[in-house]
């Protein structure tokens, strides 16, 4: 596995979003930006995180913050996640797990006695720069602004 580490320039993607359109790290270029790695949409945990997120969007926004959701999961099953929670940001459907291995989220897991490979929940705090300010490992899922604002002292 990949590990980034703070500091690190973040690695460029070319993935689509919910309505196909492509994103790149370097569209994010001048703007502070919040990626977040969740395993699967309209799960418990990944649900409430994307919407702590969503609800404190306008928060996020006013400290300069651009948020960007990444999984696995594909852009139809991405577009009915935003619309079932009235997300109101983008999710990017890494159905390669070409940005989960960059980032160096995919990897081996351990659940109630097995193991197997899926994405380790995790998010990257980016600078204008494009560099790497924060990463976010152990992710309070029902607070998790909070948490990023209080990790850069914004809070």
């Amino acid at each position: 596995m990949f590990h980034l580490k703070e500091g690190d320039k973040a690695p460029d993607f070319n993935i689509t979003d919910q309505n196909g359109k492509v994103h790149h790290i370097a569209d994010y270029s001048g703007k502070k930006l919040i990626l977040y790695f969740y395993p699967k949409d309209n799960t418990p945990g990944c649900t409430v995180q994307s919407c702590n997120l969503s609800s404190n969007y306008e928060t996020l926004q006013k400290e300069g913050f651009e948020v960007l959701g990444v999984s696995a999961d594909t852009e139809k099953k991405h577009q009915g996640f935003i619309n079932k929670f009235n997300l109101a940001f983008n999710l990017l459907a890494d159905t390669e797990r070409e940005v989960l291995t960059k980032y160096g989220v995919w990897g081996e897991k351990k659940f109630m006695g097995k193991t197997y490979d899926g994405i380790h929940r995790t998010t990257f705090v980016i600078d204008e720069n494009g560099i790497i300010v924060k990463i976010i490992n152990k992710v309070k899922t029902k607070d998790h602004t909070q948490q990023i604002l209080d990790s850069l002292e914004l809070a």
